[in-house]
Formats: C-alpha cells, structure tokens, sequence
C-alpha cells in the first residue's frame, strides 16, 4: 500500500513539475535558457528509488511530453528512461550524501539528455549543426540545473530517504541458531 501511495505522490510531484517547467520557469530564463527540472526529477527517482521505477516513469513522463508537445514522439521518452536506468548504477558507486556529486550527476545527466535529443533531431529532421549555439545552450541548462540542486538538495535528499526506505528493503534479519 505504501508503495503505491508513493508512486502516486510521485505521479502527482511529476506535474507540478511539470506545471513549474511550462509556467513559472517561463519567465526565470537565463539568455532565453530554462532549466530542465524533468532531468533533475528523474534522476533523482533512478537514484533514491531504483533503475525499474526510474525506467518505468522515465519512459511514462518521456511519453506524456513528447505526446503534449507534439515533437518527435519517443525521443524524450528514451532519453529519461535511460537516464533512470543509470541512475541506479550512478547510486552503487557514488554517495548521495554530496551535493557537489548530485550536482555534477544532474550536470551530467542534462548533457546526455540535451545531445541526445539533439542528435536525434538531426538525424529525424536532417536540420544543420550548430554546434556553438548548441553548446552554450547546453552549458547554460547544466548551470541552471545545478544551482536548482543546490536549492532543492535538502529537500530532495529528505524526500529521497524517505522513499528508498519504502522501495528497496534494507532490512537486515539476522538468525541465531
């Protein structure tokens, strides 16, 4: 039960994400640049949840905004996913009790996802490279991603804790014979 309260939190978190992306940081953009907070989120669902849950609402929130917005449908989808996958591998050999890692992870992670997405672009609508647009572009978003962790990294890391508690059992049981 507790888990499925918790993916549907989850669920909920997704759109006001969602809603803080389309609406509020509309109007925060550095040189026209806003962040991508859905980089951020599923990241932090691979890392504190696990590789199958982040890969499952990857691929789930991938799916709905490639559908809402109309682009290239799958592209955001297999992007996120794969960030949620790695994320889990990110967790085994990385503390998420660093700021300064989380915040190179998500720096990393919205590098993969932006050249992903970009190179898929090229290749399905055979545009031009601009690799220096593209680049300061990139460099910008990983900067405003990781001073949003910096903000949110309290927060996150409570949040985190508290559902890797529920989704991956720690529990040690011990037998004394």
């Amino acid at each position: 039960m507790k888990k499925f309260l918790s993916i549907l939190a989850i669920i909920l978190t997704f759109f006001i994400v969602y809603f803080l992306q389309a609406s509020l940081f509309t109007w925060f953009t550095i040189n026209g640049v806003m962040p991508n907070l859905l980089v951020i989120f599923i990241l932090w669902i691979g890392l504190f949840i696990g590789k199958k849950v982040g890969f499952g609402l990857g691929l789930l929130f991938g799916l709905y905004i490639d559908l809402l917005l109309g682009k290239a449908i799958g592209a955001s989808a297999i992007m996120l996913a794969l960030l949620g996958l790695a994320a889990e591998y990110i967790d085994k050999s990385f503390s998420k009790d660093s700021r300064i890692t989380i915040m190179l992870i998500v720096a990393i992670g919205t590098a993969i996802y932006e050249i992903g997405i970009y190179a898929f672009q090229i290749i399905k609508w055979e545009t031009t490279l601009e690799l220096f647009t593209f680049s300061k572009i990139l460099v910008i978003e990983m900067i405003y991603n990781m001073i949003l962790v910096i903000i949110l990294y309290p927060l996150m890391q409570k949040a985190g804790y508290k559902l890797e508690s529920i989704f991956k059992n720690k529990n040690v049981l011990t037998r004394y014979f």
